[in-house]
């Protein structure tokens, strides 16, 4: 993996791109032969009838959610350890629900794998977002799109003609919809959080910021590199059974807008600050964050905000913030795909 090296993060030596290989199936093999060739089928038809037929009639979120509660039952997703911040275990029902996502507040998920869409679907029913590198405002996309991204390559930029909108347009156009983002804007093998886009501060000031981790248990169901379709649902369906880790945290509220003059001294301060930071070894937090945006567009509340929301979701996953970002995982796609020709 020394051809590799470069996309391994100075400070920590995460290397967040590289696909978690799976454990050999050994004498089993025919067993998990079986087991995924009769899984396969199930899910394809119960996928199948959910997104052509289900999720355009007019039925109720509860029926929705059991639908796609089925999809996950069928490889064998049915074992969820969650927790909260805040919340001892097996007291959650005795908490007050201001503790989870509601609607009108915005997810922050950690963006792992193709599940993480469709488990948040069935829990909270959000409206689903892409965020890019250096785009403030989001994609609104359909629950389908979000779990094919999972298995898409990167995009540093939208693709011509897509139509970007605010966070707080959103929350307005929804009000009764939680909205889902995935600040990292690609996927990672979980060990670690990327450098985050600043589309998490297009909402409007004081707006609730829940930063949700989702870590998976084999981990090789995580999709680092993309197009591998195939490799994905082996891993899913060959499985007798998946956990799913969820941690959220307290919520963080968007920052309220700054005076002139406080943003004029934000960005002095931002500015020297970048220039102490890169003279240091490794990169601290705010580099990590600021790797693909430019400092000067951030006031001192807004990168703070986005300190916040990384710190809690390194500290939920157990993870740690690089300084690696979209623009790195383009550059590791194509060194990945090009050894893999030869």
């Amino acid at each position: 993996m020394e051809k590799y090296s470069q996309f391994r993060d100075r400070g920590t030596g995460i290397a967040p791109f590289f696909p978690i290989p799976s454990q050999s199936s050994g004498a089993y093999l025919p067993l998990v032969t079986l087991l995924f060739l009769v899984r396969l089928p199930l899910l394809v038809t119960f996928a199948a009838t959910y997104f052509l037929v289900l999720q355009w009639m007019p039925l109720g979120s509860w029926a929705k959610k059991a639908m796609l509660w089925l999809i996950l039952g069928v490889p064998g997703i049915w074992w969820i350890d969650l927790q909260i911040d805040g919340v001892r275990r097996g007291s959650l029902a005795r908490q007050r629900f201001s503790r989870l996502p509601q609607p009108s507040t915005i997810i922050a998920s950690s963006f792992t794998s193709p599940i993480d869409s469709l488990y948040l679907a069935a829990i909270f029913d959000p409206l689903f977002t892409a965020s890019y590198p250096h785009a403030r405002k989001v994609e609104p996309i359909s629950l389908l799109t979000a779990i094919l991204r999972a298995l898409r390559g990167p995009l540093e930029h939208p693709p011509p003609g897509t139509e970007l909108v605010d966070l707080s347009t959103l929350i307005q156009q929804y009000p009764s919809r939680a909205i889902a983002v995935f600040p990292e804007c690609t996927t990672t093998n979980g060990r670690g959080i990327l450098a985050f886009s600043p589309s998490l501060l297009s909402a409007s000031p004081s707006t609730r910021i829940y930063p949700v981790s989702l870590r998976y248990t084999p981990g090789d169901v995580t999709t680092p590199v993309p197009g591998a379709y195939r490799r994905f649902l082996w891993n899913l369906l060959s499985r007798h059974t998946h956990c799913i880790r969820v941690r959220i945290a307290e919520s963080i509220q968007t920052p309220e807008p700054e005076s002139a003059n406080a943003s004029a001294n934000s960005y002095a301060t931002n500015y020297f600050d970048t220039l102490q930071d890169s003279s240091r070894d490794g990169a601290s937090n705010g580099d990590r964050l600021l790797s693909e945006a430019k400092p000067a567009a951030l006031s001192v509340s807004e990168k703070k905000t986005l300190d916040q929301v990384c710190e809690a979701l390194a500290r939920l996953g157990r993870v740690k913030p690089v300084a690696l970002g979209v623009k790195d995982k383009v550059a590791f796609v194509q060194a990945w795909v090009k050894h893999r020709r030869r």
